[in-house]
């Protein structure tokens, strides 16, 4: 199993819109700041209702750590000239498939405190 094609066709599908067909299991499972997302049905689901917040991205890969069952990337994600996400994913692999990804990034404004202090 080469991860670092598992990942890059990962990018490729979301990059042409073609998320019906990414390399996943049918018990995929996608963590992120807005919790956990059980299932490829469900998934597909999500992404289905949400396509507006899913498609129409340019990913720029900045870094990758490729091992045999799990890598790690971080990107930026770019969605038309106002929108850009810096994110970090860890993906964990099953018979050449993407079995789970674990999504980190932040989604919001800090709490006052936990703001630091100049």
């Amino acid at each position: 199993m080469d991860t670092k094609k598992l990942v890059k066709a990962w990018f490729d599908h979301w990059e042409s819109g073609d998320f019906l067909n990414l390399p996943v299991t049918e018990n995929f499972r996608h963590t992120s700041p807005f919790g956990t997302i059980y299932g490829k049905k469900a998934y597909f689901d999500l992404v289905e209702k949400n396509k507006d917040k899913f498609l129409g991205q340019h990913f720029e890969l900045h870094d990758g750590i490729y091992e045999t069952n799990k890598a790690c990337v971080r990107y930026t994600a770019r969605q038309g000239d106002d929108f850009y996400l810096d994110v970090s994913e860890w993906y964990y692999f099953k018979d050449n498939l993407i079995e789970e990804i674990v999504a980190y990034y932040h989604i919001g404004e800090i709490r006052e405190e936990r703001k630091l202090q100049e």
